[in-house]
């Protein structure tokens, strides 16, 4: 008995089993070449956003841990709003870079956090790692990818023609292995494949589950401390040796 655990267990079984193996085993393929990959001079990226995050200014001072104590937290506490993150982790180095912190999280937002992450190398190949959110397959972010790329040929009309005329088309021209810059995604309900996600654990734990925050400003400043307090004492990459559920 571990009554202090719990897990997800409503997660509907996929359409096509085949196709979901097979998507595990591109990403995790992705994760094993990124030495290699970064060698040539190529960025692998896992890329995500946290939404909601609250600036909340606890009301009354916490008691600090003592023996036979834990630390004590009041639970009242005073909202400032909400910022959402997107970050990215370079698989190759563990290293969170061009992090984006808005107010909000639309399509333009996400297209402008890879612009800015692109910038960073502007003549180098990258490969993100991103979910299936709409935002990562959106027409903005076509053309953003076009454009970066030097892909003069006609992108079609969203809706009914071309490279933008639906998801799976966008899909399509986002995942070309041929293109400099391309995204890899992450199964539906798969969001433990993306490894940004570990990181996002260590930011709650470590910052966001017991800080407070006297405004947006205040938050923002902190999340971006931590990640130079992360960068400079990381240990490197995370250890990831799940290669997919035909390679066991």
């Amino acid at each position: 008995m571990q009554p202090h655990r719990k897990r997800y267990w409503l997660t509907p079984p996929p359409d096509d089993p085949a196709e979901l193996t097979e998507q595990i085993c591109t990403v995790c393929e992705v994760y094993e070449a990124t030495p290699a990959l970064a060698a040539q001079g190529t960025h692998v990226i896992s890329t995500d956003e946290m939404t909601g995050v609250q600036a909340l200014e606890r009301l009354h001072p916490s008691l600090p841990m003592l023996p036979g104590h834990v630390e004590r937290m009041e639970f009242e506490y005073k909202r400032h709003g909400t910022l959402s993150l997107i970050a990215n982790l370079d698989v190759a180095t563990g290293q969170v870079i061009a992090p984006s912190l808005l107010p909000t999280r639309t399509e333009a937002d996400f297209a402008a956090h890879i612009a800015q992450t692109i910038q960073t190398d502007p003549e180098a190949a990258w490969v993100f790692v991103a979910d299936q959110l709409n935002t990562h397959q959106s027409e903005t972010l076509v053309r953003l990818v076009a454009e970066q790329c030097g892909i003069q040929e006609d992108l079609g009309i969203k809706g009914k023609s071309g490279h933008l005329a639906s998801m799976p088309t966008r899909v399509a021209f986002l995942s070309n292995p041929s293109h400099r810059i391309r995204f890899v995604y992450t199964p539906r309900h798969s969001s433990w494949l993306n490894q940004i996600e570990i990181w996002f654990s260590i930011l709650v734990r470590r910052l966001l589950a017991r800080a407070s925050w006297t405004s947006l400003t205040h938050l923002r400043e902190g999340i971006l401390a931590f990640i130079a307090y992360y960068n400079r004492l990381s240990n490197g990459p995370f250890h990831w040796t799940y290669k997919g559920p035909s390679r066991l």
